[in-house]
Formats: C-alpha cells, sequence, structure tokens
C-alpha cells in the first residue's frame, strides 16, 4: 500500500512561515517525481512546485517563486516545501504527490501524478 502523508500547515499570520514534510511509504520513491499542489475552497487543485528524483531540478508556480522551497531528504523517503512570506491568497489544503514518470512527463498537470496525500490545511490570516 503506498501512502503520502502530509505534516506541518496550520494557522499562520501574513508574513510568517510554515514548513511542510510529506512521508512516503510502501514503496522506495527515489526515482519519482514528487511535488506539490494546492486547493482553495471554490477553486480547482493548482500547481505548486515539483522536484525531480535527485533534488537537482526544481519548478515552481509563478505565484509562490521565490517565497517558496521544495526539497527531499531521499534516505528519508520524505518531501518538503518551506514556505516563506506567506500571503493569505495561499490559505489552501495543501496536497503532497508523486509520479511514476520521469521529470520530462511529470509535469503541471494533476493528471500527471499516481499518488496523493490525504491533505494539510495551510490557513494564513491578514
Amino acid at each position: 500500500q503506498v501512502q503520502l502523508v502530509e505534516s506541518g500547515g496550520g494557522l499562520v499570520q501574513a508574513g510568517g512561515s510554515l514548513r511542510l514534510s510529506c512521508a512516503a511509504s510502501g514503496r522506495t520513491f527515489t526515482t519519482y517525481t514528487m511535488g506539490w499542489f494546492r486547493q482553495a475552497p471554490g477553486n480547482a487543485r493548482e500547481f505548486v512546485a515539483r522536484i525531480n528524483w535527485s533534488g537537482s531540478s526544481t519548478e515552481y508556480a509563478d505565484a509562490v517563486k521565490g517565497r517558496f522551497t521544495i526539497s527531499r531528504d531521499t534516505a528519508k523517503n520524505t518531501l518538503y516545501l518551506q514556505m516563506n512570506s506567506l500571503k493569505p491568497e495561499d490559505t489552501a489544503v495543501y496536497y503532497c504527490v508523486a509520479a511514476r514518470s520521469g521529470w520530462a512527463v511529470a509535469g503541471q498537470s494533476t493528471n500527471d501524478y499516481n499518488y496523493w496525500g490525504q491533505g494539510t490545511q495551510v490557513t494564513v490570516s491578514s
């Protein structure tokens, strides 16, 4: 059974920081592209960031570029999202995702990812 379990969400004031973690279990994710999506109430799920298997390549949505940093610890099978300078518009449920496909295939579409976590709520107050 493949599992992705997010943690680290919560309530923070605008300008603050949070660090999300995603623990992967059930198989070895060392070769998988991994990433984060988010969904605000009434909105579709949107791409936030992705990272390749080695951590050498990353990509960010324009809305978070320069404020968020994605990273992974392959030895621990854990994915991270460091979120700084948070804004009220960052409020959403954040989902950890993993794709069997490589970097060239697993892009910014929800359809590109095979595995999803249950989500963690991030709320940014103004």
